[in-house]
């Protein structure tokens, strides 16, 4: 396949290598974090051309032999010299057993500069928050930007384009497809959906009740946007027939968001300041996946899938994400990056003055001068002169500009 410059990767793994620090790629599977990592592998090789560089690809069958701290350490150690300009570029090292043990060996002996890819955030987490503490920083790698998905697609901006980019959502292996072509497209989504459950979830947390666990991997699909609750579930996987205590159901929803595949957002009280720990929002980390768990739903909840796409869009760029709870309403997202905060509201069409007054009314409720967007699918931008202060913008710009 075609390797595509990702340079918001590039430039930042660049800027960050060489200061003491390993750095891990993570992400959801198929996101692209192979290709990012070899993709810089490309600009070590035009920019360094003396380094030594051990690049390891733990799916090819060449690197089979590799499955032991042990011997991970061996085969790097033996091929970057000490004094050099090293480099150990090594992806899916959570395959290799105790990966951890020859990593901070090689960190310690600052024989190299380790850049890492996993999928599985129990992994970093746990792993090496216990054993690489503060030696370490994570790179998060997320789906296709919309603008990264007309590059790779090779398609101009318009209103089918941000229709397609909804629909099939941003992995970038759907190049491969046209997007007529959605019996091939969902099959691909199944497998990738199919090896995150099983290889991520499922092996990893010996899941013995697979089937519970997909019926509230869909309930959360179905209901992305929607405050999340156990008794809520719970009550689904009654009228299911089945069982489940609330115990499981909370180490499911870890699990979902462990393996990237759902993401529980928080809820911030907008007056109190302060963060509330119960009914999170899910989302997915590619609504692409939720589309296909929750088959003909897509029109039905397009309003929800914005709401998708915004979230990761903001993320992208590094701000944490929130949903706004206020005394009469609700806001849709609070994104903050250290001092900068944005108000955002998104709703399918502004098609009725009850529309209107909800989704700019409840931003005029906040009093502050914070900048504040109402996002639709109109295809004009705009605000109202009854509403000054806020902004309105069509999702195609909105998911074209930075912040």
């Amino acid at each position: 396949m075609e390797l595509i410059p990702r340079p918001q990767y590039t430039e930042k793994i660049a800027g960050l290598i060489n200061r003491g620090m390993m750095l891990i790629l993570v992400g959801q599977r198929r996101v692209g974090k192979s290709k990012v990592l070899e993709l810089f592998k490309d600009w070590l090789e035009h920019n360094r051309p003396e380094a030594n560089i051990v690049f390891i690809n733990k799916e090819f069958q060449e690197f089979r032999d590799i499955v032991t701290a042990e011997q991970l350490y061996d085969y790097a150690s033996a091929r970057l010299p000490k004094g050099g300009d090293n480099y150990l570029l090594i992806d899916e090292v959570q395959d290799v057993e105790n990966f951890e043990e020859a990593l901070r060996s090689l960190h310690a002996e600052d024989r190299c500069q380790v850049i890492a890819t996993g999928s599985n955030a129990y992994v970093f987490s746990s792993e090496l928050g216990t054993h690489l503490s503060g030696r370490y920083i994570e790179i998060k790698v997320y789906n296709l930007s919309y603008k990264e998905f007309l590059r790779f697609h090779k398609i101009e901006d318009s209103g089918k384009a941000i229709m397609e980019y909804l629909k099939i959502g941003g992995l970038p292996g759907l190049m491969a497809f046209k997007f007529e072509e959605l019996s091939q497209i969902n099959d691909y989504l199944e497998g990738v959906y199919n090896t995150i459950l099983i290889k991520d979830i499922v092996r990893r947390e010996k899941v013995r009740n697979v089937t519970q666990l997909e019926n509230i991997t869909r309930f959360v699909a179905d209901n992305i946007g929607k405050p999340t609750s156990i008794t809520n579930i719970a009550r689904y996987m009654t009228s299911k027939g089945e069982k489940i205590s609330d115990e499981t159901i909370t180490n499911y929803l870890r699990y979902l968001r462990d393996a990237f595949l759902a993401i529980p957002v928080k809820r911030f009280d907008i007056h109190g300041k302060m963060l509330l720990e119960s009914n999170n929002k899910h989302y997915f980390s590619d609504h692409g996946i939720r589309n296909f768990l929750c088959g003909s739903n897509f029109r039905g909840s397009i309003e929800k899938i914005m709401e998708n796409v915004v979230w990761n869009h903001m993320r992208r760029q590094g701000f944490d994400v929130t949903v706004g709870i206020l005394r009469a309403g609700e806001i849709d997202f609070v994104a903050t990056k250290g001092e900068k905060r944005m108000y955002i509201q998104i709703t399918y069409l502004l098609a009725s003055e009850e529309t209107i007054k909800r989704e700019f009314g409840n931003l005029a409720a906040i009093k502050d001068n914070h900048p504040k967007y109402v996002v639709s699918l109109d295809p004009v931008n705009g605000g109202f002169s009854e509403y000054p202060g806020i902004n309105h913008m069509n999702l195609r710009n909105f998911l074209k500009t930075e912040f």
